[in-house]
């Protein structure tokens, strides 16, 4: 495999200091943050723009749910397992986190946050175009415009997050195993 596991001592410079960030945050050295430190740009990019998105005015289960949709979407064992964990921290419903977990999934349990996963598949599937009648369902739900734009920036980094976990075969680490496919 040609992207190794960076630590702050064999990563470019420019990376160091975020590896060494994510590590005292989170206790460990996700496999995927290691690979991703290859592109000093990519990783800070990622970092930034995911900070940014769980700064934004979507509630934690409706971010939760446009992540696990990416996640699903293309096939992200990581972000699966990852924040599968991050659902159970948020006390989900069982039945949630299992319906999130399948992409094939006919709804969620939840009519709000079938809203958003539904709005993400739509924005991706239309490449943004999405019709009237489908930003007003998405409205209808208690969203606002201001969300509809927050659903875009989440597509966003999470495309980056999921393609560059498959693209650098990072596996799942040991801390999230229980959270696995």
């Amino acid at each position: 495999m040609p992207f190794p596991d960076l630590t702050p001592e064999t990563a470019p410079p420019g990376s160091r200091r975020a590896l060494e960030a994510v590590t005292e945050r989170l206790g460990y050295r996700p496999a995927a943050v290691a690979r991703l430190a290859a592109s000093p740009h990519t990783l800070d990019g990622f970092l930034k723009i995911s900070a940014i998105f769980e700064s934004c005015t979507l509630d934690p289960l409706s971010r939760e749910v446009l992540i696990m949709t990416m996640a699903t979407r293309n096939d992200c064992h990581i972000c699966v397992a990852m924040h599968t964990a991050k659902l159970t921290s948020l006390d989900a419903a069982p039945a949630l986190v299992t319906a999130l977990r399948d992409p094939d999934s006919p709804a969620l349990p939840d009519e709000r946050l079938e809203a958003v996963r539904r709005f993400t598949l739509e924005v991706l599937a239309s490449a943004g175009a999405v019709d009237d009648s489908v930003l007003r369902d998405f409205l209808a739900h208690g969203y606002t415009e201001q969300n509809a734009l927050e659903v875009v920036l989440g597509i966003g980094a999470y495309t980056l997050s999921t393609l560059a976990n498959r693209l650098t075969g990072a596996p799942v680490d040991e801390q999230l195993a229980t959270f696995a496919r």
